[in-house]
């Protein structure tokens, strides 16, 4: 198979990350099929104004970039309610049918973080009133307020002009405890006037997305973003781990409903609405800092695996002497220098997570090669960790407005891209996240993620080097940082397939 990807069949949002390209407000709406026919309408006419993956102004596209993006994705009742063929929904994973709700015991969303608690618009979701189920998911993403409400107004004219066929979802939660709001609003977090790459626990995020066969961009953006190889060298993931139709990592094509048109050049889209417990990580990092060796910034790294201001990796500046050091290089570097700095790292000198913890969320989300405790046991070092890896795109949502309390409208809208939902996100989710046995950490859960317990007390265990006479620091009680709010999982069609349903020419055969 061609390696070269068909930017132009792709949807934008999955090839890029809009924040890097300065849209830093963002609009999610969530739509009710009423009527199949006048709704495959609407996608039609959605699709006409569907950003695609093309690069904006190469010097070989002319293709200017837009004041706003526009994507559209599907549950799985939407589909059906779209009446695409039963012998295509049969095609779809098991878990993609059964949608995020259901899938709840596996996630962890348990607690403060159970389906009761999500807002309305997805507690009511996947229920016996299809009046209130969430079927089809669109995305606004604009370089300025402005840009996104202008696209929302002609989104809302189409909607008119379905007359029936579709409706606008409410159940949002918002400010002052409103739960009627017809849209997500999400931005990124502003420091002195400038929208930053931070989330609301002050983290700088969104550094290492996967780098696969045939994205465009720098060619040494793989280095940290792709997979070691044996030599020390990175090359690309396999494409089949996020994009239907082609090859993965297993040299197989990933699980994909017919026909070829309908899934190739798609992929699928887990989208998650999670709260932050600011005034509970303020108050636990105060707490633990207060009696932590390095001090409260170097436990705050220690939680991520980075460091807050900058992102900096604590495999290569594990304590404050070498942060100083590490950051003098940093601002000396140019824009690829910078880049290999920040993701152009291993494990292979932090065997024993002296230096970034083995429940740290850098190490569970991607542990790169630590996982392969029989050297050249497999042929390439990261075998284990290669086909769990997703891509991540998002914005935080709201503002902080009393640090000291867990209340308000905050936290982030994280979507996560891959080709397997189960095998990729769910995995993490469930292995990595919330168990640590995989890490040689037993039942120990990641710190920021893990849907830790009052009931059953969690607890995490900052290693020292082997050699050094001091104890390692046990991170006892630690509360739940973050809430689940609600969220479902999504097909994202490529131009294709979306033509093909919006004319109601799904073929299977």
């Amino acid at each position: 198979m061609d390696k070269q990807l068909d930017l132009l069949d792709i949807q934008g949002n999955v090839i890029k990350a809009y924040g890097r390209y300065n849209f830093p407000v963002a609009r999610y709406l969530f739509l009710n099929i009423r009527d199949g026919k006048r709704a495959r309408e609407f996608v039609g006419a959605v699709t006409e104004e569907v950003t695609t993956a093309v690069k904006w102004d190469d010097g070989v596209n002319p293709i200017p970039k837009p004041p706003a993006t526009v994507n559209i994705a599907f549950t799985y009742p939407g589909l059906k309610q779209l009446n695409l063929p039963r012998a295509s929904l049969i095609g779809f994973p098991m878990e993609f049918v059964m949608g995020m709700k259901k899938r709840k015991d596996i996630l962890g969303d348990d607690g403060r973080s159970a389906p009761d608690h999500w807002d309305p618009i997805w507690r009511d979701s996947r229920e016996t009133d299809w009046n209130k189920d969430v079927h089809i998911w669109i995305s606004i993403n604009g370089q300025t307020p402005a840009d996104v409400q202008k696209r929302y107004e002609w989104l809302q004219e189409l909607v008119t002009r379905s007359a029936g066929g579709v409706a606008i979802l409410s159940g949002h939660r918002g400010d002052d405890d409103a739960e009627h709001l017809l849209f997500q609003d999400v931005h990124a977090v502003i420091e002195n006037g400038k929208p930053t790459s931070k989330e609301h626990f002050g983290y700088t995020d969104g550094i290492g997305d996967p780098v696969f066969e045939g994205l465009p961009g720098r060619p040494e953006r793989v280095i940290g973003r792709g997979k070691q190889m044996k030599d020390g060298k990175w090359a690309p993931l396999a494409t089949g781990e996020f994009i239907l139709g082609h090859r993965d990592e297993a040299d197989e094509y990933p699980t994909a409903p017919a026909p070829q048109l309908l899934s190739r050049n798609g992929t699928f889209m887990v989208y998650r609405k999670l709260h932050e417990n600011v005034g509970t990580f303020n108050a636990y990092l105060e707490q633990e800092g207060a009696k932590y060796p390095g001090g409260k910034e170097l436990l705050a790294a220690k939680f991520v695996g980075r460091w807050r201001d900058n992102g900096a990796p604590l495999v290569d500046a594990p304590d404050a002497k070498s942060k100083t050091e590490w950051d003098a290089k940093f601002l000396a570097a140019n824009a690829v220098e910078r880049d290999k700095m920040l993701s152009g790292f291993t494990f292979n000198n932090d065997k024993d997570g002296a230096k970034c913890p083995f429940s740290s969320h850098l190490r569970r989300i991607n542990p790169r090669a630590s996982l392969e405790s029989t050297p050249d046991a497999f042929e390439t070092p990261g075998a284990l960790a290669n086909r769990r890896r997703v891509m991540r795109r998002g914005l935080p949502y709201g503002d902080v407005k009393d640090a000291t309390r867990d209340d308000g409208n905050h936290g982030i809208v994280i979507m996560m891209i891959s080709a397997s939902i189960s095998r990729q996100f769910e995995f993490v989710q469930q292995q990595w996240i919330n168990y640590g046995n995989d890490f040689h950490a037993g039942n120990d859960k990641e710190i920021i993620l893990g849907n830790h317990s009052a009931d059953l007390s969690s607890r995490a265990v900052l290693e020292v080097e082997k050699d050094s006479d001091d104890a390692p620091y046990f991170l006892s009680k630690i509360p739940r940082l973050v809430e689940t709010r609600g969220g479902d999982y999504f097909f994202i069609p490529s131009m294709t397939a979306l033509r093909m349903i919006a004319k109601g020419i799904v073929d299977p055969t």
